[in-house]
């Protein structure tokens, strides 16, 4: 009898079905021919693990991700003659549908940049007041559409959408209404529910302080972070963030950011990332050690200049993968960017270049904290000198990409990549490679810049140690604090944990804590067997790099990061 066989997927958000599975044998035959007819060395490179090129199978086709306003391209006249109900409920069936047809258009994520403030001046133009509106209506139409963005794994047969929804700064009634009945209608879904990423923009003047007119908003966020990780914090008045109108910056899917545009179209409006590459840092560093340099500035400077090398190879491929989509795809390839005139720029000129040059191209890395351990012997977390030279290696990429964006035509920006898929990967190839550095025992990579899962800091000295970082990753990133359990009763050390990192510029921060479901009563907390009904059928929701998952379907580089995992202590401040 034949062996049975299991095509899994790649990321946690796959659930396979019979098309997810034709289609991820597809996807990998793509990604092989692309890789055939790219130069050598650049699949090489990938291959063998030095770099990722990010969504391979998309090469050529179509872009990454986007922000949109949802005021900007609404059909309103689609809706005239419905009834004040219908248009209630037509809102967020359009969404569901616009979500749909974008998503599959696409390559990642999709974002709506002030959710709340457009959904409120929809209704509004609609011809729906504040004072009329049905709010029991809207709320069943709300909740609805949380459970069809997590359970609606229909992109490519296996995959659910990746919605962001930016939030937090509305300053009509109406406006914060609708903010409080997305923070409160999240709040009420069972735990299994986890969908769409919700940001919460934090801004003085507006929400962040007690005489803000917002304030209270911001305590319900918070309140609901304590219950479900949901949403993030988006930091407006930090370092990175304080130059630009909180209005006009937004994060897409788990952390992409695009602010920046040398073609005057500045803010996350109407654009989007349109490709990126991550660089394996540990193996740049594993590749120096075996070489035998020794003392570590000597190697840090040996890093860097490998790093710029690999950096020139990876802004080669990102470019060449630009020119093939503007010279492959019309405008009306991408019929639902076209129907609704999606970008900054009309979307409908003679060349996409018109319109994709207002987008990013990232480079991403992974392992920093691995690649210091084995440039220095030491730990970045533990060690000030070891932390000296990590944000040596981080600005000094930054400006590299700064470089780039001045001498081409390109938006380059640093990404602190998300590692869902990379952090395995890598750490499998560099043993492959016959590397045994100590680095490589845990069986995974740490995410980006992070401190390093069970570093044990505080919370406090955790993004103290981690915010110089975030003035570097133009391109996007996060930090979050692990605690040891949900804060349901301490919403108050959320509050100044987000003080704290606003002070020390961290632009967007996210917090966790473990969260067990029970699959049978449904309650959730922290417990190998239900303390409710004794059931031992347990589904644990984790976050693998940025957004919330089921463990059983991440990755195993993951699966194994979760098994390391130490909690972050906030009962006491350990700055520097």
């Amino acid at each position: 009898m034949a062996e049975k066989r299991h095509i899994t997927g790649e990321n946690a958000a796959d659930r396979m079905t019979y098309v997810g599975e034709v289609f991820t044998i597809g996807e990998r035959k793509r990604k092989r021919d692309i890789l055939a007819k790219l130069p050598k060395e650049w699949s090489a490179l990938h291959d063998g693990g030095d770099i990722h090129i990010h969504d391979l199978d998309a090469w050529g086709l179509t872009y990454n991700c986007l922000a949109v306003d949802l005021r900007e391209f609404f059909p309103y006249e689609r809706f005239n003659t419905l009834s004040a109900e219908a248009k209630t409920i037509g809102l967020f069936d359009f969404l569901k549908e616009f979500l749909t047809k974008l998503g599959n258009e696409q390559s990642g994520g999709m974002a709506f940049v002030n959710f709340d403030i457009e959904a409120a001046e929809v209704l509004e133009r609609l011809g729906i007041p504040f004072e009329k509106i049905n709010d029991a209506l809207l709320r069943a139409a709300i909740a609805s559409f949380y459970v069809w963005c997590n359970n609606s794994h229909e992109r490519m047969g296996k995959v659910s959408y990746y919605v962001s929804l930016n939030i937090g700064l509305a300053e009509t009634d109406y406006g914060k209404y609708i903010c409080k009945i997305i923070l409160e209608e999240f709040a009420k879904t069972e735990a299994t529910i986890f969908k769409p990423n919700i940001i919460f923009k934090v801004k003085s003047g507006i929400n962040a302080e007690k005489a803000d007119g917002g304030y209270s908003l911001f305590q319900k966020a918070l309140k609901t972070t304590a219950r479900k990780m949901i949403p993030t914090y988006l930091l407006c008045d930090a370092a990175p963030n304080k130059d630009i109108a909180p209005f006009k910056i937004a994060v897409m899917g788990c952390r992409t950011r695009v602010v920046a545009d040398k073609y005057q179209k500045c803010g996350s409006v109407g654009r989007g990332n349109i490709t990126n590459v991550s660089i394996n840092l540990p193996r740049v560093a594993l590749e120096i050690d075996k070489s035998g340099i020794e003392g570590s500035e000597s190697r840090a400077v040996r890093f860097l200049e490998v790093w710029d090398n690999l950096a020139g190879t990876v802004s080669e491929i990102l470019e060449a993968r630009y020119k093939a989509l503007i010279d492959e795809r019309r405008a009306d390839d991408f019929r639902t960017n076209l129907r609704y005139n999606l970008w900054c720029v009309p979307f409908n000129g003679d060349s996409l270049d018109e319109v994709f040059r207002h987008g990013t191209l990232s480079i991403g890395f992974i392992g920093l904290s691995e690649a210091v351990e084995v440039l220095t012997g030491k730990k970045m977390q533990k060690d000030k000198k070891a932390l000296a030279v990590a944000e040596q290696i981080i600005k000094h990429m930054r400006a590299f990409t700064d470089k780039k964006t001045d001498e081409t035509r390109f938006n380059y920006s640093l990404l602190a990549t998300s590692g869902e898929q990379l952090s395995g990967r890598f750490t499998e190839l560099d043993g492959n490679r016959g590397f045994t550095h100590k680095a490589l025992k845990k069986g995974f990579y740490t995410n980006s810049f992070h401190m390093e899962v069970d570093s044990g800091l505080s919370a406090f000295d955790k993004i103290t140690k981690e915010a110089p970082f975030h003035s570097y990753c133009n391109g996007g990133c996060i930090s979050y604090v692990e605690l040891r359990e949900s804060p349901i009763n301490n919403a108050v050390a959320l509050e100044e944990l987000i003080a704290h990192a606003v002070e020390r510029g961290i632009h967007y921060l996210g917090f966790n804590f473990d969260m067990d479901i029970c699959s049978k009563c449904g309650i959730s907390g922290m417990f190998d067997k239900c303390p409710k009904c004794g059931a031992d059928e347990i589904t644990r929701v984790r976050r693998v790099s940025g957004y919330l998952e089921i463990v059983d379907y991440f990755t195993s580089g993951k699966k194994k990061e979760v098994k390391h995992r130490t909690h972050n202590r906030i009962e006491d401040e350990e700055v520097e």
